[in-house]
């Protein structure tokens, strides 16, 4: 995995992706290009991204794996405004329990039974995407945030 930065960036990449941020995953599709946001975990050098059964982009992918993932953290507050934008191929691979408890954890919070019903119960009806990078942009576009205005 070639990773590009900024000249000077001192982003630290995992810690980045640690954050419960959205993905947006870019695929291709026979009527055009299609943005699905999505909740990620990272390991291993590898994005993972669950599917569930009424998903589309998993066809997609399966389609044509080439395919493209941005992620931005910004905070209007601080002028934190960090890029990383992702290009490589993704599979379809069979669900793994262990894996999406700990994405689903991220977002969602350590105790199972206080999550929503919806992905409580996620079996083998779903699947996982493995997206492996090729290349990796992390750009540091954060900026001084304007002083409150005072009456």
């Amino acid at each position: 995995m070639r990773i590009i930065r900024d000249v000077g960036t001192g982003v630290d990449l995992d810690a980045v992706l640690a954050k419960p941020l959205v993905a947006h995953l870019a695929t291709s599709a026979p009527k055009g290009p299609r943005d699905s946001p999505l909740w990620f975990l990272w390991e291993k050098e590898r994005l993972w991204i669950i599917g569930t059964a009424g998903d589309t982009f998993p066809e997609r992918v399966r389609q044509t794996p080439a395919c493209a993932i941005g992620i931005v953290d910004f905070d209007a507050s601080s002028g934190t405004f960090i890029h990383i934008g992702f290009r490589g191929t993704a599979d379809v691979k069979p669900f793994e329990k262990q894996r999406a408890d700990r994405l689903l954890a991220k977002y969602l919070g350590p105790e199972r039974a206080a999550w929503d019903p919806r992905f409580q119960a996620l079996g083998q009806e779903n699947v996982l995407i493995g997206f492996q990078p090729e290349s990796v942009v992390v750009r540091d576009q954060s900026y001084q945030p304007p002083s409150p205005i005072r009456e």
